[in-house]
């Protein structure tokens, strides 16, 4: 391959690179004054600023301000808006009181309904929801404003949810679809949602059964810029959260699609969840969702979405969604393979092919698999170790993780270029079969374990193209090549990124591993240049450069604020107060309480106050005791009828609290009910650690339980009773935390927590 011919190769493939991220979403541009028919971003924009100007979780003041907008924005489109108000659980044994918010647009038929869904709550305590879900409600907002601009009436009615208390336990979904009369009329479901505040939104189905009519459709709809393949939803799955619309689905067999956004992970659930830092390219991509889909599914017949078959799907750009049959999967493969077989046969004829050639080209294959998966799999281990106070982002995606990204992605093409070049006396022919093999396997072990990505194929057949061409041709074309590897990089470039993104830099690995097989696909253009050791050194310097960035930039600031947090724990029971925090490193903040005289506490029984992460105490120290008013605990019933003991227990605060959290001992609660509301066979059969409830407290301050268990099981309530005002309280004199800190996301913060266990023998 010619030198000029291998430089513009590499700034193609650079180019193609760099189109597989910049083609999946719209740039915004000012369009407050365009047609009133078109999804304006700048409007969308003001409603999001609206809805973020405080925190508004459950119980907040906020959260009755922003529910008091979003229904006057709704009236003022000439709805007629309602409230459903009611106690849930859920399937997670989170009580609260959800409070959502329904419109509805008739239509001219009498067929299902489609229902546009996002939830108004943010995450307790601090966030201020720009993106989850802000964002959703705005898109939503907009959305209908353009589409009741154009004065058509729908054949369908459309629903508008805007549900409730979402973010502790799917609950204003949870009682929309059980107690609702709306719900079976409702036949398809479009949820925005966001785990993050930027980057592009990904589509993702829930669906019982089959796929496919739901993905014609969404082709019919032809979004401009769809990003979905059917791996993504088993990515989803791996998320430790669902939600509202997974409710629709396995409680009410409705089908539908997600729209959520996860870049820019390190501002969800935290007081940076701000309409500033929310990407307006972002929004204008919701609403690229939003609009054609409206416009299709309010006239599509949605009585038969439902399907037993499956498509294959994934977004390629100017092709924007293909798909085609899971029966396809198998064929395909067995084509692949034979191909793979008839050019062997060619190669060994032609003697383009040698065994011991061959096999000698796995060596290289191996080696920077086993080298480039080792560095994913500890980096993020090793980056602990040196910066500690990594481990205080719970979710695990640091503030300089793009750039930690591009550093290994980098140091494995390196490592790539560098292995290669000590294999460059054997022919391309023979270094090709190694990685045709490996991607027959690994198609193969998609075929049978993960048939959602059986997509992988695609750009194994344009390798296999490329082997042809290297059989016949002693020197191919390099545009060739590169035409060639277009698949491979639209299809697993975004990969790169999405995996560490959307699950935290654990997942690196992930990265390191897709940079070595996109290499292995391109193999026929890297492998022709004759600089690799060039190639390999620019990689390293490049993979240096990144890594020394990311290190000035480890630290924390205004804009990348250390996540903190602080708690004032006291035990009634022993009658002792401690200080607590979660956090790895002390900030200067949290060290005033937390001095020299912390200590690590103990291993903490499993039946402690819960968090997402799972997230124990990391320090704690000696507290003074305040005057901290106490629950007050009654027994209202207790009697024994047959083998069975029924025992009804009264919980009451003293004081105003958020959250009341409850366990028991090893016992078989045979049932269970919180405030009249019943909690079900499954979950008291699955519930872990002894967890029983836990009640977000919203103006029913107390916690009425009615329990059924076995006549000679002793019962053992451990309670946990929170107030979200340290800060606030005039027993304390917290000072506010500097401009650098935030309150921790994901745990119980800021907090006034007692604690108190009861006996019932």
């Amino acid at each position: 391959m010619k030198k000029f011919s291998s430089l513009t190769a590499l700034l193609l493939i650079i180019a193609a690179v760099y189109w597989s991220y910049e083609g999946l979403m719209p740039s915004y541009s000012e369009d407050a004054m365009g047609p009133e028919h078109h999804f304006s971003t700048a409007k969308a924009f003001e409603h999001v600023e609206q809805i973020a100007q405080k925190p508004h979780a459950v119980g907040f003041e906020a959260h009755t301000e922003v529910r008091a907008y979003i229904v006057s924005e709704l009236e003022k489109l000439g709805l007629e808006t309602s409230l459903q108000e009611g106690y849930t659980a859920g399937d997670w044994g989170n009580l609260s009181k959800a409070v959502n918010i329904l419109a509805r647009i008739k239509g001219t038929s009498d067929g299902k309904a489609l229902l546009l869904l996002s939830h108004y709550d943010s995450s307790p305590h601090s966030s201020l929801g720009a993106s989850d879900a802000g964002s959703g409600v705005a898109t939503i907002l907009e959305g209908l404003r353009a589409f009741l601009s154009e004065n058509t009436e729908p054949k369908n009615d459309i629903i508008v949810l805007i549900s409730d208390a979402e973010e502790l336990g799917l609950n204003g979904a949870d009682l929309f679809v059980k107690e609702h009369p709306w719900r079976k009329d409702v036949g398809l479901v479009l949820n925005f949602e966001a785990r993050g505040s930027g980057g592009p939104s990904y589509m993702l189905i829930e669906t019982n059964r089959g796929n496919s009519k739901l993905i014609k459709e969404f082709t019919k709809a032809n979004p401009h810029y769809p990003v979905a393949n059917s791996l993504a939803y088993s990515i989803y799955k791996m998320l430790p959260n669902d939600t509202d619309l997974t409710v629709f689905r396995e409680d009410g067999d409705i089908e539908g699609f997600n729209f959520a956004f996860i870049d820019d992970h390190y501002d969800y659930h935290t007081e940076h969840d701000t309409y500033e830092r929310l990407d307006k390219n972002t929004l204008t991509h919701q609403g690229t969702y939003l609009m054609p889909l409206l416009k299709h599914f309010s006239d599509a017949d949605l009585t038969d979405l439902k399907s037993l078959n499956d498509s294959i799907y994934f977004n390629m750009p100017f092709f924007k969604l293909v798909s085609y049959p899971f029966e396809w999967i198998w064929p395909m493969f067995a084509l692949a393979v034979l191909l793979f077989i008839v050019l062997l046969v060619h190669g060994f004829h032609n003697k383009e092919l040698e065994i011991n050639a061959i096999l000698k080209g796995f060596l290289p294959m191996v080696l920077v698999l086993v080298i480039n998966g080792a560095i994913g799999y500890f980096s993020w281990s090793i980056l602990k170790s040196i910066y500690p106070h990594y481990k205080d982002i719970l979710h695990g995606f640091t503030y300089n993780g793009h750039t930690y990204i591009a550093a290994f992605v980098f140091l494995s093409l390196g490592i790539c270029f560098y292995g290669y070049r000590q294999f460059r006396k054997l022919k391309m022919s023979n270094l090709l079969v190694g990685p045709i093999i490996l991607w027959l396997l690994i198609c193969a072990l998609i075929a049978l374990y993960l048939p959602g990505a059986s997509f992988f194929i695609i750009p194994l057949f344009a390798l296999l193209a490329s082997f042809w061409v290297v059989l016949n041709q002693e020197v191919p074309s390099a545009y060739l090549m590169v035409f060639l590897g277009l698949p491979a990089i639209f299809i697993f470039a975004p990969f790169l990124k999405m995996f560490p993104v959307g699950l935290g830099l654990k997942m690196m690995v992930a990265s390191t591993a897709f940079a070595t097989l996109v290499f292995l696909l391109l193999l026929p253009v890297f492998g022709f240049i004759k600089r690799k050791k060039t190639l390999a050194s620019l990689c390293l310097l490049i993979f240096l450069g990144a890594m020394i960035v990311a290190h000035f930039n480890s630290g924390f600031s205004v804009e990348n604020a250390k996540p903190t947090s602080l708690l004032y724990v006291y035990d009634a029971d022993t009658k002792s107060a401690k200080w607590a925090t979660y956090e790895n490193s002390l900030s200067t903040w949290t060290a005033q309480y937390l001095g020299a005289d912390k200590e690590v506490p103990e291993k903490l029984d499993n039946s402690t106050i819960s968090s997402k992460y799972s997230s124990s105490f990391t320090y704690v120290s000696k507290a003074p005791k305040k005057a901290i008013p106490m629950m007050t605990i009654e027994k209202t019933r207790d009697t024994i009828i047959g083998e069975n003991r029924y025992l009804e227990v009264c919980i009451t605060p003293q004081r105003n609290i958020n959250r009341l959290e409850v366990f028991t001992n090893d016992v078989h609660l045979k049932k269970a009910s919180v405030n009249g509301v019943e909690l079900s066979e499954y979950y008291l059969k699955n519930r872990r650690y002894g967890k029983l409830v836990t009640h977000y407290i919203s103006d029913r301050p107390y916690t009425d339980l009615e329990l059924i268990l076995p006549k000679e099981e002793p019962l053992r309530l451990t309670i946990y009773e929170a107030s979200n005002d340290l800060l606030q309280n005039s027993q304390f004199s917290i000072p506010a935390r500097p401009e650098h800190d935030i309150p921790m996301p994901f745990v119980l913060n800021d907090a006034i927590l007692v604690t108190k266990a009861v006996h019932f023998e």
